[in-house]
């Protein structure tokens, strides 16, 4: 496989932005807060934020959702799959929803509304880049680590049906 035609953002600059996300993100936070990563994409950048908040002292709690929307294609298909739902009750707890990017907006309302549905006390959501998209999604997230350009993204997460999300920087394959 060829690599990502252009770099977007180095290694350094993802870790400057993760860092900066955790520490807006550590005040609305506490320690029973309950992290739910969006599988797969997601995995990469909730790890650093895990780290990242847990160098401020907070010590947040774990989850995941396994939604599926793409399926190796790189349009939506317009709708969420679960396949694997909580396995840590939310109940009257917050919850922030991790995800990498921010596309459609449909697999993060999805998951804000089965979090929410879960009984979830506070449901935040956080994405490492959001791309910008010609016409308005279901809800925005609050929080957004770098405003990605309208390409093909690969890396720190972001994939070519399954292929780069290894890559420790952001590239585009466009």
């Amino acid at each position: 496989m060829a690599e990502p035609a252009e770099v977007l953002l180095s290694e350094a600059e993802v870790a400057a932005r993760v860092a900066a996300m955790a520490e807006a993100i550590a005040p609305r936070t506490d320690d029973e807060t309950v992290v739910v990563c969006l599988l797969t994409g997601g995995l990469w950048f909730c790890s650093d934020l895990m780290r990242a908040l847990a160098r401020l002292g907070r010590y947040v709690r774990f989850d995941a959702l396994w939604l599926a929307s793409y399926r190796d294609e790189r349009v939506s298909a317009g709708r969420c799959e679960v396949r694997a739902d909580l396995q840590r009750p939310v109940v009257g707890r917050k919850a922030l929803i991790v995800d990498d990017v921010f596309d459609t907006g449909l697999s993060l309302s999805e998951a804000a509304r089965l979090v929410r549905d879960s009984g979830a006390s506070e449901v935040l959501t956080a994405v490492f880049a959001r791309k910008p998209w010609p016409t308005p999604r279901a809800m925005e997230p609050d929080f957004v680590g770098w405003e990605a350009p309208a390409r093909f993204l690969v890396g720190y997460g972001m994939d070519a049906a399954g292929a780069y999300r290894g890559l420790p920087f952001v590239g585009a394959m466009d």
